[in-house]
């Protein structure tokens, strides 16, 4: 069948997802257009609703609503609605049919309907004359030589009609055919900021005069918005007050900004923070700092990424326990409407086209598989495409990419690589090295410079000399003053670093020979001991119970690396969010993964590759004790324990907001707080103690023996915007 045809003056494009008519054309989701094509092959008859659910979602459970909403949009693109029913006509309790003639084309031309008229009258005129030269041909002998060179005349005209005929149709086949996206080149870095403090999330003005950022302070975890004139090179603060902002965005017309502010919550009911949608007005903050204007406030939900649909509407992810939705903020109404979400998946990410009105969504659906969804501005599904990584990106890596405004297309960082991704998923290098990782791609409007944010870190490891005994036994008061010494250090992140069982090395993960990889310290020698590709990213290890090997989080999938540097890896068909503990006698690891788009605690047996789900969400940190019991602390900082029916709560350790993570030692657990002191609790006798400061550069505690803690420092944590350009 082809995949055009034409409803009356409607131009029907399957492979475009379009329905055009006098040069305005309109996308349309493709289950639509299936329901349009099902209709148009049985036009003047009725379908019934069983054969259009059964032809259009075979294998697959809907309800009679979704057909509805089809119907509703295919009329609504047709310029009709249900009281005038001049195309698509219902019948009660039947089913619908097509009032309408169709005609199907074999014709590739995919353009506008008047081009298709054109060069069917056209060709009316030659098959008209080529019947009038046959006629005369017949009679060829009685004319005379003068008539004879008329005819060769009227001939040859006929063959140039056809000729430009032809050339008309090739042209319109080029010129409406969409072409491939052309390949993205950049030769140019510069740095657009350059101080002590971390300066992320920046966009440009509309009109490409300014760039918008935010810009911590410090070590402190606030922040102010400023702009930089890129004309005059001047930096201005737009915001009055520090606060936790993220997610700038600026209206189309460049005169409001809105972005995410995150507060604590005098009253927590489900969540520790508060999500609030804050606007300035740009222009009147260039003049003086401004305080910003509260618009929504989210208490048991939270929001992130906001972007200008129009004046008076705000696209943005909220998200209600384990999952996130698109909703549209409308200024006016001061309400909200839900756009755009997958029941059995989840949202990653999203960016807003204005020149072409679409919303590009990363999603994860049922089939664990990442998909670029299309949604015009009203959130009607366009196209779904799974997208296809190359060798180069690992296959569970998230990535975040921004519209490029010359051509259909989105670009994205994994990290030290840039790359294009098409709407239908198709992913191609755009060559430029990267010698850090930068991220976080906006484009200017122009199109032939962007922003990224670039990023180095720098942590050393660092250990502490203690008495276990006093340990436990003390607060370690006379200890407070103990000096820590530093084991491993270079200028880029030594991190997870972590003891061998019954013996004297440490492992650890450090970027110093230019990719993450993992290294082995102790005495008296360094070596690495792997060999991971570009951008590989690792998120937790354990060593195995004999001290010969780690179980290793590498780019969200579990692989075993030995001491001989050999490895093994575990094909485990969900993304590990998470690696908290290996049981390497018992064959099982505490993970947390993502299943259906939603993460979840499981033990899982790396042997028979089954897993139990412990917790479907909420969960920030899991281990257990050398007992067996697990225990874990939540989102809100809160710590469970088995309970005889269900997890309970330790309220001991509800005051206890702890950095990150937590150890557990012969049943004790450790853990330092948000005011750098290491604490302890007893799980058997439930005994609480604040046992000593630590250093106030402290990331992690990391690990802990009989004699020793080790801990993650912070050196310093840089991050600038910088701008990619080419020279044409």
């Amino acid at each position: 069948m082809a995949v055009q045809y034409w409803i009356g003056d409607f131009f029907i494009d399957l492979s475009r997802n379009q329905i055009t008519r006098k040069e305005q054309y309109q996308s349309v989701a493709p289950k639509a257009l299936a329901v349009l094509t099902c209709l148009a092959k049985n036009h003047g008859k009725v379908v019934s609703y069983d054969e259009l659910l059964s032809e259009v979602w075979p294998d697959t459970i809907v309800t009679p609503n979704t057909l509805q909403r089809n119907i509703t949009q295919l009329r609504k693109a047709l310029g009709e609605d249900s009281k005038v029913q001049s195309y698509i006509k219902t019948h009660a309790k039947q089913g619908y049919s097509l009032e309408c003639d169709v005609q199907w084309s074999n014709f590739n031309d995919p353009s506008l309907t008047t081009q298709k008229i054109e060069i069917e009258a056209l060709t009316k005129i030659e098959k008209s004359d080529t019947q009038n030269s046959l006629l005369e041909n017949i009679h060829e002998s009685d004319k005379s030589p003068s008539s004879n060179i008329e005819h060769s005349s009227s001939v040859l005209k006929w063959c140039f009609a056809i000729m430009g005929i032809i050339i008309l149709m090739v042209m319109a086949v080029y010129y409406f055919t969409d072409k491939q996206p052309t390949p993205i080149s950049f030769n140019k870095l510069r740095s657009l900021t350059a101080t002590d403090d971390k300066e992320f999330g920046a966009i440009y003005t509309p009109d490409g005069n300014y760039i918008i950022f935010n810009r911590y302070i410090g070590e402190l975890c606030t922040n102010n918005i400023w702009a930089k004139n890129l004309s005059t090179q001047q930096e201005i603060q737009l915001t009055k007050r520090l606060g936790s902002y993220s997610g700038i965005t600026l209206s189309g017309d460049g005169k409001t900004l809105a972005f995410v502010e995150t507060e604590d919550c005098r009253k927590p009911i489900s969540q520790q923070k508060c999500y609030n949608l804050m606007s300035l007005v740009f222009e009147k903050s260039l003049t003086s700092p401004q305080t910003p204007k509260l618009l929504m406030q989210c208490k048991n939900s939270r929001i992130s990424t906001p972007k200008w649909l129009d004046k008076n509407h705000i696209a943005l992810f909220q998200k209600n326990l384990n999952r996130w939705k698109l909703i549209n903020y409308s200024l006016i109404e001061n309400k909200s409407i839900d756009l755009y979400e997958i029941k059995k998946g989840n949202l990653i990410h999203f960016t807003y086209s204005s020149t072409e009105d679409l919303i590009a969504v990363i999603s994860i659906h049922d089939d664990d598989k990442y998909y670029i969804d299309m949604l015009n501005s009203n959130g009607d599904l366009l196209s779904s495409n799974e997208i296809k990584y190359p060798k180069e990106i690992s296959k569970f890596r998230f990535i975040y990419p921004d519209f490029d405004p010359l051509s259909k297309q989105l670009v994205f960082s994994s990290g030290k690589q840039l790359f294009m991704l098409s709407y239908d998923g198709k992913i191609n290098k755009i060559n430029f090295p990267m010698d850090d990782f930068m991220g976080a791609v906006k484009f200017h409007p122009n199109g032939k410079r962007l922003l990224l944010i670039k990023a180095r870190y720098d942590s050393d490891i660092a250990s502490i000399s203690y008495q276990f005994s006093s340990l436990k036994e003390s607060s370690l008061e006379s200890e407070k003053n103990l000096e820590h010494s530093i084991i491993e250090r270079s200028t880029l992140a030594e991190e997870h670093a972590i003891f061998q069982p019954n013996g004297d090395l440490v492992a650890f993960v450090s970027g110093r020979s230019g990719e993450n990889q993992i290294w082995i310290t102790g005495n008296n020698s360094l070596r690495k001991i792997t060999q991971f590709p570009i951008d590989s990213y690792i998120q937790g290890l354990n060593w195995s119970a004999d001290g010969e090997s780690l179980l290793v989080n590498l780019n969200n999938e579990i692989i075993q690396i030995f001491l001989d540097t050999s490895h093994k890896n575990f094909p485990i068909e969900h993304r590990i969010e998470k690696l908290f503990q290996w049981n390497s006698e018992q064959g099982t690891a505490l993970l947390m993964i993502r299943i259906n788009g939603t993460s979840k605690l499981v033990e899982y047996n790396l042997i028979s590759s089954e897993f139990k789900v412990i917790k479907d969400s909420g969960v920030k940190w899991a281990l257990k004790s050398e007992d067996g019991r697990l225990i874990y602390s939540d989102n809100t900082n809160h710590f469970w324990q088995p309970g005889p029916a269900e997890y309970q709560l330790i309220p001991l350790l509800s005051g206890q907001n702890i950095l990150d993570r937590f150890l557990i030692k012969d049943n004790v657990i450790y853990a330092i707080n948000a005011e750098n002191k290491l604490w302890s609790y007893d799980l058997d006798s439930g005994l609480l103690e604040i046992m000593r400061e630590m250093p106030d550069n402290i990331d992690y505690l990391t690990d802990i023996s009989e004699t020793q803690l080790l801990l993650e420092l912070r050196i310093s944590a840089k991050k600038e915007v910088v701008e990619l350009s080419s020279s044409e």
